[in-house]
């Protein structure tokens, strides 16, 4: 089955923790070992794995997107001026994998699950797909 969760944004650039919307995805599957696919059908926003025990971990990566693809550029061609946007969701990806066991998403200790937005504030969509072994 899959399952649509709905997220919603408050800042142009942001994440957002996600993992505890994925886990009710998970035990709403009934699904004791598996895989939980994760996909985000949008194209200036994507997901990460990171840690979420320290904000300056989330702060650092948005800084260095924002380094590496700086909002206004003149050689881009994109006519809606957010190209910025698509090279950090590129960059950053649209999908994830992880694993389920004992009904659980299989995390490290200091892991948690985001939706990486940088075209906000929106309403985005994450697909799940949880697959039994």
């Amino acid at each position: 089955m899959l399952q649509q969760l709905t997220v919603r944004t408050s800042a142009g650039e942001c994440l957002i923790d996600i993992t505890g919307e994925v886990e009710r995805a998970v035990r709403a599957a009934n699904v004791a070992e598996g895989t939980a696919l994760l996909y985000v059908p949008h194209t200036t926003c994507g997901i990460t794995i990171q840690e979420n025990a320290d904000p300056g971990v989330q702060h650092d990566m948005i800084m260095v997107l924002r380094r590496i693809y700086p909002r206004k550029d003149p050689a881009y061609r994109h006519i809606e001026d957010n190209s910025a946007s698509h090279l950090q969701a590129s960059t950053m990806g649209f999908s994830h994998f992880v694993f389920v066991s004992g009904g659980r998403l299989v995390l490290g200790r200091w892991q948690a699950i985001y939706l990486a937005e940088f075209d906000g504030p929106r309403t985005r969509t994450v697909l799940v797909k949880v697959l039994r072994d």
